[in-house]
This record gives structure tokens, C-alpha cells and sequence, in this order.
């Protein structure tokens, strides 16, 4: 965590840098307050890590003896298999197809994006994949 939060403050510093260059060649609002934006989330994310990198134990990255082994380990629970996404997916497909075609297909695309959204969460209290 260490790491992360001084590239991020690293990063911060730089954008600052291009900021104040970039504000003072172009003389451009819009390009300059993005910058500058940029900057403050940087220092946000970089100063969130390195504070709770203070809480956290010491990770493998952070030692410079460590190897890639260290870190391994289980990353989480993934689902097998499942049509819900395809259903969001094609829900979402429609929904946005309707901000350009005509409001009338989220008729269609919202039962499609409620069945998906319902199966997704409800996966595995049914069926053959079932948990509890």
C-alpha cells in the first residue's frame, strides 16, 4: 500500500507541474481546470493509500526481498457460470438504443434488465448452484 500511495502523490506532482505549464502556454480554462482536477484526485487517492497503509500490515510489495509467490493466495469467489449478464446485457443494449431510436424500447429493455438484475442477485439461492 506504501508503493501505491507515492505513485499517486508522485503522479499528483507531476499533473500539478503540467497544470501550471499547460495554463501558462495555452491560456485555455477548460484544458487547465481539468488538470487541476486531476491533481486533486490524485492527491486524494494517493493520500486515502498512504494513510491506510499506516493501519494495514505490510504487504509483499512492500518489501523489496519479497517474491511473486508471497502475494498468492485466494482471490475470491467467482460464479461458474450464468445468463444473467447476457440478459443485462442485452437489456442495457435496448436501453440505450432507446435514448436514440425512441423512448418506447425501454418498455422493452426494462423487463429485461429487472429479470437479470433479479437472477443475478438471487444466483444462488436456486437450482443446482445453491449455497445455503
Amino acid at each position: 500500500m506504501k508503493v501505491q500511495g507515492k505513485m499517486f502523490l508522485w503522479l499528483a506532482l507531476f499533473i500539478l507541474i503540467m497544470a501550471i505549464v499547460y495554463g501558462l502556454w495555452s491560456k485555455e480554462p477548460a484544458g487547465t481546470t481539468a488538470l487541476f482536477l486531476g491533481f486533486g484526485l490524485s492527491v486524494m487517492i494517493g493520500y486515502y493509500l498512504a494513510f491506510t497503509a499506516r493501519r494495514v500490515d505490510q504487504l509483499a510489495q512492500d518489501d523489496k526481498e519479497a517474491d511473486v509467490a508471497d502475494e498468492a493466495g485466494e482471490v475470491g469467489f467467482f460464479a461458474p457460470h450464468s445468463w444473467q449478464p447476457l440478459s443485462l446485457g442485452i437489456g442495457g443494449a435496448l436501453a440505450f438504443m432507446g435514448v436514440v431510436f425512441g423512448w418506447w424500447l425501454l418498455y422493452f429493455s426494462a423487463p429485461l434488465i429487472v429479470i437479470g438484475l433479479w437472477g443475478w442477485v438471487f444466483e444462488f439461492y436456486h437450482g443446482q448452484d445453491r449455497t445455503q
